[in-house]
């Protein structure tokens, strides 16, 4: 019997007893789709949290404020904190402060070994921003620094190079303002509304050159994005009247340092920053958490498809041991007629292989349709607010992977039955009754 003829053997024997191998390959399957939603649910977010982390910042630049006692800058105020007065709002995060870093932070900060360069962020509160005569709606100042990203709905990002000035509007301010699409929005002027340290108001105006998407990593979250020349026009304005060492206050600087330390140097530099009085903060340990988070998900659900693997491995056993004991006569008359053990084993291990190729196939092209549909409905509903998510993606060599790992997992569970029908003794197999 050649090789051709052994695998078609196999196949065709694979369903001699049809309720058993149906069985067996359900078994499989279920494992196989747990498996293959499970690696979609960690490719499709990991993905997502790649294409947005340029968002958060370089890989080699730290974000540096001057924290409060008693405040966490990832998580926020964790209780009662005492006034300073050289505090202000801090990043955007709700309840957070941190001390305003001057000129005097910024060179010390500078002189930092392993500090390469360091840009500073001005602290911008504006009253509100409006379209026309329309409704007046406040909103935030947020910034770009080399190595950001945003994601945008439409149009570009401001040219930081122009005199001009020039802003881009998250897609939540669309309907608000009166536009009916993002890209209506492009080339419209806006009017921006601050008040300097006596509360005159002053009122800028700029065009606007993109809609930004809020994303699970955006930098600018809910917040306008100005280009430089009207950063320097609004930080003017608002400092109308205040001495210049009072004007140059900072809520953050970004520091960059060489791209090629290590985690343990780049550690040494949040340190010797602590020594100083400063908190260094990294894209990593920004996002360190929900990685983190996602991965032990993904894990946990991999282990219970893996349990569900090891089940239907246990079905494949039984289903074909019972196979070599009903086929023992058979068995017998090819060895007779001249088939060698090992051909015997590989005609055995070849079922058990069909039965993992079988359950892993079905199994996977299920998972795909029902992860496809799944996030796709989730996209514009529940999850619809994170812009360019794929909640379940699948890659072909994950998923060709799958088929591959349950292929194995089935040809060692078929080596025990294979191999006590290579072992069985030709006459004593042709005396089974």
């Amino acid at each position: 019997m050649n090789t051709a003829d052994l695998i078609g053997t196999a196949v065709t024997n694979t369903f001699r007893s049809k309720a058993r191998s149906i069985l067996t390959i359900l078994a499989i399957f279920v494992g196989a789709f747990t498996l293959t939603l499970t690696s979609g649910l960690g490719t499709g977010i990991n993905a997502y949290i790649d294409d947005t982390v340029s968002g958060v910042g370089a890989s080699d630049a730290m974000t540096v404020t001057k924290a409060q006692e008693g405040n966490d800058p990832l998580a926020g105020s964790s209780g009662p904190v005492e006034y300073d007065p050289d505090a202000i709002a801090g990043a955007g995060i709700p309840g957070a402060t941190v001390i305003a870093l001057t000129p005097d932070d910024i060179d010390t900060i500078t002189g930092i070994d392993g500090v390469l360069e360091v840009h500073a962020t001005h602290a911008i509160s504006l009253d509100f921003i409006q379209v026309a005569d329309g409704t007046k709606y406040v909103a935030g100042v947020g910034s770009l620094v080399p190595g950001q990203t945003t994601l945008l709905a439409a149009g570009t990002g401001p040219d930081a190079d122009t005199s001009d000035p020039q802003v881009a509007i998250p897609d939540s301010y669309i309907d608000p303002l009166g536009f009916d699409s993002a890209e209506d929005a492009i080339g419209a002027s806006m009017s921006i509304t601050l008040a300097d340290a006596i509360r005159t108001q002053h009122t800028l105006h700029a065009t606007i050159v993109g809609v930004t998407e809020e994303s699970l990593a955006s930098p600018i979250g809910a917040s306008i994005l100005p280009n430089d020349a009207l950063t320097a026009a609004l930080f003017d304005a608002q400092s109308t009247g205040i001495p210049a060492d009072e004007a140059d206050r900072y809520t953050q600087a970004t520091v960059w340092f060489a791209p090629d330390l290590t985690d343990a140097e780049v550690n040494a530099l949040k340190d010797r920053l602590a020594d100083a009085g400063f908190t260094g903060i990294t894209v990593a340990d920004q996002l360190g958490t929900i990685t983190a988070v996602i991965d032990g998900i993904v894990l946990v659900l991999n282990a219970f498809a893996i349990i569900a693997l090891l089940a239907a491995s246990f079905g494949i056993v039984n289903t074909l041991l019972m196979s070599v004991q009903e086929r023992t006569r058979e068995i017998g008359l090819m060895k007779a007629m001249g088939m060698g053990s090992g051909r015997v084993f590989s005609l055995f291990s070849l079922e058990a292989v069909s039965l993992g190729f079988l359950g892993s196939a079905i199994g996977v092209g299920i998972a795909m349709i029902a992860g496809t549909a799944l996030s796709s409905v989730l996209s514009t509903g529940l999850l619809a607010d994170l812009n360019g998510l794929t909640l379940i993606a699948f890659d072909p060599v994950s998923v060709a992977t799958i088929i591959l790992v349950v292929m194995v997992i089935a040809f060692f569970a078929g080596t025990l039955p294979a191999a006590g029908a290579a072992k069985a003794d030709p006459v004593e197999s042709l005396r089974y009754e």
